[in-house]
């Protein structure tokens, strides 16, 4: 080819192009028509025959003299008409245009693909692919086609745009090509779920995502777990945002690189959003949630955590567009007060339903406002607000806007006292579950009352309440409701062994669920009680308690009128054998979990009763246990059992002579817990891994 250089002539390649553009301008129907005269098909033939030269550019001077001549073909090329038979001619490469000191690179060098093309026509040209495969499959050519496809909006794609006139036309059906239309395209529908945890949140990673998910159903759930580290930035929710139009819940979490501008993109993109979490994303404010509250109108659930930016002026947008709002949590956002909440509860629409504000600074007129609007309200958190007083739970209690509440949680409110909890109680009247925990002025007689009036009252935790004691719990159980099913007390200091026995013991026969954890004044003359009052037991949990012996639960066990399903004895270090081994003969067929880590006693004598008269049991920790190869080679024996959790977890006699028999209960496990046995070496392990790859070992 002849064309990268100057011709003795004088003409160059540019102007030979010239001339071929303004001929093929011409050309119209394959007819040339010269001046408006039609020549004669001979005179044309021989003035074709007389042309010299090739089929490529041939040396010699310009066709006109100078640019205006040329312009006077292009006027006239309405009027050509003529034969014009085709030819093949070679293949040009347009001129390089340099720059001020740039030199022309040496033509072996230079770049002959689709790359040399700026990015505004490769964005013209992928924009134009017909569906989602295809642009998910030119994706994988190059990281430089990967942002540009993911930088195309859904409404800018081609396939999607309006159809022409021609294309409207109503044709008739070919019946023998009928496929149904479902058939061919693929609804993104949302469907699908993705989680980003650590250095795999990178921008890269989102628009990988944004056009891989499109083919299969559209993204629907997007969850970014990060840390300080972590890259992604605007530029990968805006990936996200052209993409993925079907997003409905977007979760990030210590993502420091996004801004306002991302969460915007997100607002435009993807309409259809219903729950955004936003944790630890400091550079998010409230011009960034603001256009989330107005332009997602669907927006269900709003998580904000540990934002300095976030403000009241936000969450009064919130509560004004987001009408279906049910789910708020708000924590550790310093610049929300009192007009912030207000304005979320007392929204026309009424929809909240689940409230949780932790560490705000909010006082008694946000609790007010909580309790007069709250109307369908089913469960509300409150934690550590240090600015609310008994003056705020009183109102909010009295206001009695709080009808539909059933789950309530206060930790670490100060100014919850037995007056603001008694008016909870009256305020509410389907109240069902109470979780307070450290609460400095709850006394037992606050509780008694408090479970007077809490008539459908059916799960009380109670922690780090050391005012209470024993007394008060026992007169609690007299007056609660009699559908009580489960009670829980956790680091109550003040819970002790009474050295007289009061006058009626309470009967708690709905009782099923009791949890006494790590209060060390309960001890076994305590327990003792339990079982006489309480025989529907059905999950029991004494962990941490020291004070455990075997004299102490034999009541429990053998008052128990229906079969005990759940058992946590863990740090109870006085249990031996002897009680292990009567209760699963007592309740070997009902009995699912049994917990005894760190009960020093157990042998492998347990193991046996376990192996023999458990039917059921599906999760056994026997960390810290002296068990040895022989309790475990008993366990594997056992062929009822169909265990699927076991921990073995610094056992200092378990040794490799125990993994054959694991190996054979791999049938049914997928958890296998053997940190700290040093008698087992790595290599082993890893061999153990490969013949139980479907269980999850740690090690």
């Amino acid at each position: 080819m002849h064309g990268d250089k100057a011709e003795p002539g004088g003409v160059c390649l540019l102007d030979r192009l010239s001339f071929v553009a303004i001929f093929a301008g011409a050309v119209r129907g394959g007819r040339i028509r010269l001046l408006g005269v039609a020549p004669r098909s001979s005179e044309l033939m021989a003035a074709l025959v007389k042309r010299g030269g090739s089929d490529d550019f041939c040396s010699g001077g310009p066709f006109f003299s100078n640019l205006m001549e040329q312009g006077l073909l292009v006027s006239l090329a309405c009027s050509i008409d003529g034969n014009c038979p085709p030819r093949k001619r070679s293949r040009v490469i347009a001129p390089l245009v340099l720059g001020v000191g740039e030199r022309v690179a040496d033509k072996k060098h230079q770049p002959r693909s689709i790359d040399t093309l700026p990015d505004e026509c490769l964005f013209e040209i992928l924009r134009r692919l017909p569906g989602d495969k295809e642009r998910s499959n030119s994706a994988c050519v190059s990281k430089r086609w990967l942002i540009l496809l993911s930088s195309i909006r859904s409404s800018e794609l081609a396939a999607q745009m309006k159809p022409s006139v021609k294309s409207m036309k109503k044709t008739l059906p070919d019946r023998n090509n009928l496929v149904p239309a479902n058939e061919n395209e693929t609804e993104n529908n949302g469907f699908l779920t993705r989680r980003l945890v650590a250095e795999e949140a990178t921008d890269i990673r989102l628009a990988s995502i944004a056009l891989g998910t499109c083919s299969r159903g559209g993204l629907g759930k997007l969850f970014i777990q990060g840390g300080d580290s972590t890259r992604v930035s605007d530029a990968g929710l805006s990936a996200i945002a052209h993409a993925c139009p079907s997003l409905r819940v977007l979760s990030m979490c210590m993502t420091p690189l996004v801004t306002d501008a991302g969460i915007a993109e997100i607002a435009d993109g993807c309409p259809l959003l219903e729950k955004l979490d936003l944790c630890q994303c400091p550079q998010i404010s409230d011009k960034g949630l603001i256009t989330v509250a107005q332009k997602c109108p669907n927006l269900m659930s709003l998580t904000i955590e540990a934002s300095s930016s976030i403000s009241n002026k936000a969450l009064q947008v919130v509560g004004r567009f987001c009408t279906k709002l049910k789910y708020v949590t708000i924590k550790d956002c310093p610049e929300v007060g009192d007009q912030g909440i207000a304005s979320l509860v007392s929204s026309p629409s009424y929809s909240l339903e689940k409230i949780k504000l932790q560490a705000l600074n909010i006082s008694d007129l946000a609790l007010a406002v909580i309790g007069q609007y709250g109307k369908n309200l089913t469960d509300l958190s409150l934690t550590s607000l240090k600015n609310v007083g008994e003056k705020g739970f009183w109102v909010m209690g009295n206001t009695c806007g709080l009808q539909k509440l059933r789950s309530i949680t206060v930790n670490h409110c100060n100014g919850l006292t037995e007056v603001g909890l008694q008016a909870i109680a009256k305020g509410s009247p389907l109240l069902k579950q109470v979780f307070v925990r450290k609460s400095c002025d709850l006394s037992d007689a606050g509780l008694v009352s408090f479970t007077e009036k809490a008539r459908a009252l059916e799960n009380l935790h109670i922690e780090e309440c050391h005012q209470l004691t024993l007394m008060g719990v026992l007169g609690a159980l007299l007056t609660c409701n009699p559908e009580l099913k489960s009670l829980s007390l956790m680091r109550c200091l003040g819970i002790k062994d009474i050295d007289f026995a009061p006058a009626q013991l309470p009967s708690c026969k709905s009782l099923e669920s009791l949890t006494i954890r790590n209060c060390p004044g309960v001890t076994s003359a305590s327990l003792q009680v339990v079982g006489k009052i309480c025989p529907r037991l059905q999950k029991v949990d004494f962990g941490g308690q020291a004070g455990v012996t075997d004299a102490s639960l034999i009541p429990l066990i053998q008052s128990s009128e229906v079969g005990i399903v759940e058992v946590n004895l863990s740090g109870c270090v006085n249990v031996s054998d002897a009680l292990v081994t009567m209760l699963v003969k007592a309740h070997g067929s009902t009995l699912r979990m049994l917990n005894l880590d760190g009960c020093k006693k157990i042998t492998d004598r347990s193991i046996m009763a376990i192996a023999q008269s458990c039917l059921v049991l599906n999760d056994l920790d026997l960390s810290c246990c002296t068990i040895g190869d022989y309790g475990v080679a008993i366990l594997a024996s056992a062929r009822q059992l169909n265990l699927r959790m076991l921990s073995l977890a610094s056992c200092s006699k378990i040794t490799q002579k125990s993994l054959p028999f694991l190996v054979n209960m791999g049938q049914s496990i997928v958890g296998l817990n053997l940190q700290h046995c040093h008698l087992i070496s790595t290599d082993a392990i890893n061999l153990l891994e490969e013949r139980l790859w479907l269980c999850d070992i740690i090690f």
